[in-house]
C-alpha cells in the first residue's frame, strides 16, 4: 500500500499522478475504516483528501504554515504529516486529536475547534512573519459554511491590507454541518455557476497574445477592465471588491489542478483568495446521501453506515426537541433560533413542524443572540438552542443587548458540562460561571429528563426574563423521578433526608450524588441528599435548611470550580454557618482534553467513588479539628500526604 510508505511531504512529492490517485483511495478507505471505530468527523474529512494532498504537493510543510478553520477536516493532513499511526486512538482519552495540536505536532501551525478564526490567525501569522522579515507561505483554509461567522469578515476586511503574500483557500461544499443558509450562500452559489468565466478569460488572454505586436498590449488594457468584466460575469465579486484578489473555482478533487493554482497564488504579492469546490463525504456512499448525518459520528457499521451504539433511551437533545414542540403548539409566539445546529440542538423536529418560525442564522452565534433579542422585544418568546462552549461567542449579547433589556429570551445550552472526545474546544464547563456573572439572568440545570420538561415549560410559559437552562450530552437521566416537584422560582428540593452530611448537587451532579448517597447508605451512613436546580439565583432557603441540621455541606456540579454553584454555596455558608465544614466537588481551573466522559470524570475526581475518597478525608479533617483543635496535617501518617486536589495519595 502507498499509504504505508508516506511518512511526511517528502514522500508525498515522489509520486505520480496514478499514484496520487490511488493514495487518495487509501487515504478515504482507512479513514472510513478507522472512525468507523472509534467515532469523529467522517464527512468533512472524505471531502478534503485531494485539497490536503494539493496542499503537500505545493507548499514546503512545516516552514509553510496551514491554517484549518475549526480543524475538523485535518485528519487527512494529519495522515500525511506522519500520524497514521495513532490513529487507533482518534479521539480517545491520551489519544490523537480530532483537531489540529500545537503540542501535537509541528505541522499543526494553530489550534484551532470553533469556526470562522482561520482567516484571522493567518492574517497574524502573516502579519508576524512580514515584521520578523522570515519568508515562509501562510495558507488558512476555511470552509464556505465559515464564512456565514461575522469574524471571517473583519478578518477579509483587513487581510485586503497586506502588502506580502498571504492565501485563503475557500472550501466549497454547500455545507457546514447542516446545509448552509442565507445570502453568503447564493452568494457561492452564483460564483460557482461562473466557472466558465476563467475558462473564457484564460481562452480569450491565449487567443490575444498570438497575435504578433500588439497582443501583449491588448492583453494588458483588458486586464485594466477586469473589474468591469467580472461584474457582468460573476455578480458582487465581493472578494475583489474587498481587495482579495479571487482565484477560481477550481475542481477540489483536481489536484494537479490545485496545485497550479495554489502556486500561481504564491507569486501574488498581496491577499489571494482561491475557491475550491469539493463534495463532502466523497467516496463513501451513505456520507455522500447525508453529509449532515456523517460531519460528526459514533462508531457505525460500514456497510449500512448505520450507529453501532443503537439508542435505546432518548437524550436530552430528544426531550427538549418533543417538549418545545409540543409547547409551540399551543403558543403562536415561540420562535426557535439556531446557529447552524438544527441537528445538533434537535431543532431539525421544529423546523418540519413550524418552518416559519424556525431560524438558522448560519454560524454566527453572536447574531443568533441578538436577533433573539430583537424578536423578544417585538413581542415573541424566541428559544436559542445552543451547544455550552459555543455560547461563549455571544457573551457580550447576552449581556449587553439581553440582560440589559430584561428581555425574555430562553437559553437551551445543549453539551453543558463534559462531551468527551472533541476535547479542550468543546467542553461547556464554563458556563456556569460566565452565565451567573450577568445580572438579570436565570440559570436552571435540571436532574433527569421529567425535570428538563418543567423548566423548560416553566421558562416559557411562566418566566418573564432571560433564563438559561443547561443539559448534558447523552443519555437522560431517568431516575428520581418519584421525588420530582413543582419547579418554583429560585427553589431547589430536598429529595431523601440524612443527618450530619448533606449533598447539594445541581444538573448532571444529582445523579452522581445519589449513588454517592446510595454507597454510604449501604456502609451504614444516611446523608442528605438536595438538588440545587436554580445556579442563579441560589436557594438560600435549602442551604439554610441544609445548615441548620448538617456539619458538613458537600456541593457537586459540572462546571469550574471558579465563579460556579459551590463558591456562591460557600460564600454563603462562611458568611451564615462559619461552623459548618463545605467541600466543592467541581473541576479544576485547566482545559480538559479529549476522551471518554467516563474516564475523564475518574481523572479529574468528580466520579462517585473518587468523591466519596475526598468526603472521607475532609470529614476526617473537620471531626479532628471540631474535637482537638489540632492541625489534621499533623494527626496523618508520616509516610503518606493526601493531595487535595485530587484524592490520590502520594508519597513524601
Amino acid at each position: 500500500m502507498l499509504l504505508e510508505q508516506i511518512e511526511g511531504p517528502s514522500d508525498v512529492k515522489k509520486l505520480d499522478a496514478e499514484q496520487l490517485r490511488q493514495l487518495a483511495e487509501e487515504i478515504r478507505t482507512f479513514l472510513i475504516e478507522k472512525i468507523s471505530v472509534t467515532g469523529g468527523h467522517l464527512a468533512s474529512n472524505l471531502g478534503v483528501v485531494e485539497l490536503t494532498i494539493a496542499l503537500y504537493l505545493a507548499f514546503d510543510l512545516p516552514k509553510d504554515k496551514v491554517i484549518w478553520d475549526v480543524g475538523h477536516q485535518s485528519y487527512t493532513h494529519k495522515i500525511l504529516s506522519g500520524r497514521r499511526e495513532f490513529f487507533d486512538g482518534l479521539r480517545q482519552f491520551g489519544g490523537l486529536s480530532g483537531f489540529p495540536k500545537r503540542k501535537e505536532s509541528p505541522y499543526d501551525a494553530f489550534d484551532t475547534g470553533h469556526s470562522s478564526t482561520s482567516i484571522s490567525a493567518g492574517l497574524g501569522i502573516a502579519q508576524g512573519r512580514d515584521l520578523l522579515g522570515e519568508d515562509y507561505a501562510v495558507i488558512s483554509v476555511i470552509g464556505d459554511g465559515a464564512l456565514t461567522g461575522g469574524m471571517a469578515f473583519e478578518a477579509l476586511n483587513n487581510a485586503a491590507r497586506m502588502k506580502q503574500n498571504f492565501i485563503i483557500v475557500l472550501n466549497d461544499n454547500n455545507m457546514s454541518i447542516s446545509e448552509n443558509v442565507g445570502g453568503m450562500s447564493r452568494y457561492l452559489n452564483t460564483i460557482r455557476s461562473a466557472a466558465g468565466y476563467n475558462r473564457l478569460k484564460k481562452q480569450v488572454s491565449g487567443a490575444l497574445e498570438s497575435i504578433p505586436v500588439i497582443g501583449d498590449r491588448l492583453v494588458s488594457q483588458i486586464c485594466r477592465t477586469k473589474n468591469s468584466i467580472k461584474q457582468l460575469m460573476i455578480p458582487g465579486m465581493l472578494f475583489e471588491n474587498m481587495g482579495v484578489t479571487y482565484l477560481g473555482p477550481v475542481d477540489g478533487h483536481d489536484v494537479s489542478g490545485m496545485v497550479k493554482l495554489f502556486r500561481e497564488a504564491r507569486k501574488m504579492d498581496h491577499a489571494v483568495l482561491v475557491h475550491v469546490l469539493t463534495k463532502k463525504g466523497k467516496g463513501y456512499a451513505p456520507a455522500e446521501k447525508q453529509p449532515a448525518r456523517f460531519h460528526g459520528v459514533e462508531p457505525f457499521d460500514i456497510a449500512t453506515g448505520q450507529p453501532k451504539n443503537k439508542k435505546i433511551y432518548p437524550g436530552y437533545t430528544d426531550v427538549f426537541s418533543s417538549e418545545l414542540c409540543r409547547l409551540a403548539e399551543s403558543n403562536p409566539r415561540i420562535v426557535a433560533v439556531t446557529a447552524a445546529m438544527p441537528d445538533g440542538t434537535g431543532l431539525k423536529r421544529f423546523q418540519k413542524q413550524y418552518p416559519e418560525r424556525f431560524f438558522d442564522v448560519g454560524i454566527a452565534e453572536q447574531h443568533a443572540v441578538t436577533s433573539a433579542a430583537g424578536m423578544a422585544a417585538a413581542g415573541l418568546k424566541p428559544v436559542v438552542a445552543v451547544y455550552s462552549s459555543f455560547l461563549q461567542r455571544g457573551y457580550d449579547q447576552i449581556l449587553h443587548d439581553v440582560c440589559i433589556q430584561n428581555l425574555p429570551v430562553v437559553f437551551a445550552i445543549d453539551r453543558a458540562g463534559l462531551v468527551g472526545s472533541d476535547g479542550e474546544t468543546h467542553q461547556g464547563i464554563f458556563d456556569l460561571s460566565y452565565l451567573t456573572s450577568i445580572p438579570n439572568m436565570t440559570v436552571l440545570a435540571p436532574k433527569n429528563l421529567w425535570e428538563l420538561r418543567r423548566d423548560l415549560e416553566f421558562a416559557i410559559e411562566e418566566y418573564d426574563g432571560p433564563i438559561a437552562i443547561r443539559y448534558p450530552r447523552g443519555q437522560a437521566y431517568r431516575g428520581l423521578k418519584e421525588s420530582d416537584s413543582p419547579v418554583v422560582y429560585g427553589k431547589g428540593e430536598l429529595i431523601s433526608q440524612g443527618r450530619e452530611i448533606a449533598l447539594l448537587a445541581v444538573g448532571s451532579m444529582v445523579s452522581t450524588a445519589e449513588h454517592i448517597r446510595d454507597k454510604l447508605r449501604a456502609e451504614g451512613w444516611e446523608c442528605t441528599l438536595a438538588n440545587g436546580r436554580f445556579i442563579k439565583p441560589v436557594d438560600t432557603d435549602l442551604i439554610d435548611t441544609l445548615a441548620s441540621s448538617h456539619s458538613f455541606l458537600v456541593t457537586l456540579e459540572e462546571n469550574v470550580l471558579q465563579g460556579g454553584f459551590g463558591l456562591q454555596v460557600t460564600a454563603y455558608m462562611n458568611e451564615h454557618y462559619p461552623q459548618v465544614k463545605v467541600l466543592n466537588i467541581a473541576l479544576p481551573d485547566a482545559y480538559v482534553e479529549h476522551g471518554n466522559v467516563s474516564l475523564l470524570r475518574e481523572s479529574l475526581g468528580i466520579d462517585s467513588d473518587s468523591i466519596i475518597r475526598r468526603m472521607g478525608e475532609t470529614y476526617l479533617d473537620a471531626k479532628i479539628t471540631q474535637e482537638t483543635g489540632a492541625d489534621p496535617e499533623l494527626e496523618m501518617s508520616s509516610d503518606t500526604r493526601i493531595a487535595p486536589d485530587n484524592g490520590k495519595e502520594d508519597p513524601v
